[in-house]
């Protein structure tokens, strides 16, 4: 399999949703699109692309919403420019493509690096932001003061991100061997019997598709360098603003990414009304591992 280098149209999965691309901040975006109603507007994490979101965009449809799932910069079928992967060029997409898709506002849920772009956006363009539902990410000034403060808990956890700084041999060991270290990640992170076949053959493949590896690395190490920068200084400025929207956080109790003591503390952050829902047995990827609890979750608190 190695020897057949995957197109991006690789990622384009058959489904009741359809596919297209959206001119937004002076970037193509894919997006999976399904249903009619008010946005919902769903962000990936890492190490995985748009097909994360499968199971909410049935349902959520289903519901009576429109639902969009789309390739971040970068990943799957979208762009792949040199640059832009800093979380404020990140969050002018995600408030670009809201406003390309011809909506003046959205609910956004994010997980993991889609769950940071959720609170930054929140943060940054508040307008463009109905409410925010943010899976397996701690708000980033809380995720930021744990590694530090916890350096034998979430900063042994965080300790791949220090591997991620080095240029290009990241990139090589990420796609080596049909990309099994993104089935390892998966593993490690995810709670048990995760991944299943079908999910870590598609995402080591999509990892493979050429200029994923580099794009998604970017994201770690601008958060990363940025923290001895002036713009990582801006950045934790911006956040510090106190979040006014209706904020819903899912983490799972075995999430060993970013652990849940390190996500508890983000409802600091929210000025709003604010929920939070620990799972038993589920690891980082809860839209995925328990598909059913999450959907109900997010429905229940959208109808609220």
């Amino acid at each position: 399999m190695e020897d057949t280098v995957p197109e991006p149209a690789s990622v384009l999965i058959d489904g009741p949703w359809r596919h297209r691309d959206v001119s937004a901040n002076g970037t193509r975006l894919h997006v999976a699109e399904l249903g009619h109603g008010p946005l919902v507007l769903l962000l990936h994490g890492f190490p995985q692309f748009w097909w994360a979101w499968r199971h909410q965009l049935t349902a959520l449809s289903a519901a009576g919403y429109r639902v969009v799932a789309p390739d971040l910069r970068g990943y799957g079928a979208s762009d792949k420019p040199p640059r832009g992967y800093d979380a404020f060029t990140l969050s002018d997409d995600v408030a670009g493509l809201i406003r390309a898709l011809g909506e003046q506002d959205a609910v956004i849920v994010g997980h993991d690096w889609g769950g940071l772009l959720g609170w930054t956006t929140a943060t940054r363009h508040p307008m463009v932001v109905r409410r925010l539902a943010v899976l397996a990410m701690p708000h980033p000034l809380r995720l930021r003061h744990q590694i530090a403060a916890d350096p034998r808990g979430q900063g042994a956890a965080s300790r791949y991100m220090a591997g991620f700084q080095l240029p290009w041999r990241p990139e090589r060991a990420l796609v080596a061997r049909d990309a099994v270290r993104v089935a390892a990640l998966l593993r490690a992170w995810g709670g048990p019997g995760y991944p299943d076949a079908e999910a870590e053959r598609r995402y080591r493949w999509a990892m493979r598709i050429p200029g994923v590896a580099h794009s998604s690395l970017e994201y770690h190490r601008w958060v990363f360098r940025s923290l001895f920068r002036p713009d990582g200084a801006r950045f934790a400025g911006v956040l510090r603003r106190s979040l006014h929207v209706d904020t819903l956080q899912i983490h799972g109790a075995a999430d060993r990414c970013f652990l849940p003591s390190t996500a508890q503390g983000s409802g600091r952050y929210v000025s709003g009304p604010y929920t939070w829902k620990l799972h038993a047995g589920v690891g980082h990827f809860p839209h995925e591992e328990v598909p059913d609890l999450v959907n109900a979750e997010l429905l229940a608190w959208l109808g609220s």
